[in-house]
């Protein structure tokens, strides 16, 4: 009885031993993993922020040889990158819309962003973008938003 007994413990003591050191051998890559996760969590920087411009809305007439023919209402919001350019962008905003309504009219005149009578929305932003580059630098204008597009037949 006691040869069982004795078999039995140094048995338990075996496998006891051996999930013991299953256990930690299998716990130090799930905490090596999971501290890697969170070295990956800090490392990740937050989201960039972003300010916005509202402008107020342009109002375009389209001519042709018969006259006015539309009118074109925009409402542009101007991304920048910091509030620091946004109150530059704030100050210079009449000169951006009077640099968006010398170069829009022309445009617009010509048709050459309306196809088949319906604005190519997407060429605009790209226009704007590039006029408000030139009035304020290019590295301060991240995008030109678009929040109103609105063409009335005369």
């Amino acid at each position: 009885m006691n040869k069982k007994l004795l078999l039995s413990l140094v048995a338990f003591i075996m496998l006891g031993g051996g999930a013991a050191a299953a256990y930690f051998l299998m716990q130090k890559p799930a905490i090596a993993a999971l501290e890697e996760g969170e070295i990956a969590k800090e490392e990740k920087t937050e989201p960039e922020s972003f300010e916005f411009v509202e402008l107020d809305p342009l109002i375009l007439p389209i001519v042709d040889k018969k006259g006015v023919t539309q009118v074109i209402s925009l409402v542009v919001v101007i991304e920048v990158p910091d509030v620091a350019i946004k109150e530059e962008v704030e100050r210079l905003s009449p000169r951006i819309k009077d640099a968006y309504i010398r170069d829009m009219y022309g445009v617009l005149n010509d048709r050459a962003f309306i196809k088949g009578g319906v604005l190519e929305v997407e060429m605009i932003k790209k226009r704007l973008k590039k006029v408000s580059s030139e009035v304020v630098g290019d590295d301060k204008i991240r995008d030109v938003l678009l929040q109103f597009v609105k063409q009335k037949p005369i």
